[in-house]
């Protein structure tokens, strides 16, 4: 059965006069990723693939996960569609059994509710929901997922 394992992006800091897609982490954001690759890592979680948003705070995010792992930066995850990241998740190849996807809200609340009929009421930055798909990622529609467990950083 795959797994799935949706991360927002930790906490960055503020966008004032810098580009949105250039924002850093702020110090928080970098403790909250490291803990979170902890997590991962504790919990026999740890990604074979990742699929990463292009902006500068999901890859910092990643970088602080401490995670090594076939790594794709998708410029679609950027774009912040539901549908998209369900597509993307889609595509991912069937010897991947572990699947992280770094991006951002709304859509990757989204994602967890559309896979799985529930989501946490609030998806913080660097929370993460890790979701069962049975069968092959190729037929992952939403509905069909199973929410496993949902962690967010500790404030």
């Amino acid at each position: 059965m795959p797994t799935l394992i949706v991360l927002r992006h930790a906490k960055a800091v503020s966008g004032l006069e810098i580009p949105d897609i250039d924002r850093t982490l702020a110090d928080r954001g970098r403790r909250d990723a490291a803990a979170a690759g902890e997590w991962l890592r504790a919990n026999d979680l740890v990604p074979d693939r990742v699929l990463c948003s292009v902006a500068t705070r999901t890859r910092e995010t990643l970088d602080q996960l401490k995670i090594d792992a076939d790594t794709v930066v998708e410029p679609k995850i950027y774009d912040n569609d539901p549908d998209e990241l369900l597509a993307l998740v889609a595509e991912t190849p069937a010897e991947a059994g572990r699947l992280l996807l770094v991006g951002h809200n709304p859509s990757v609340h989204h994602l967890v509710h559309d896979l799985t009929g529930q989501a946490p009421d609030a998806f913080p930055t660097c929370a993460l929901a890790v979701i069962g798909l049975p069968g092959a990622w190729a037929d992952a529609r939403p509905g069909t997922g199973t929410l496993v467990t949902v962690r967010a950083p500790k404030d």
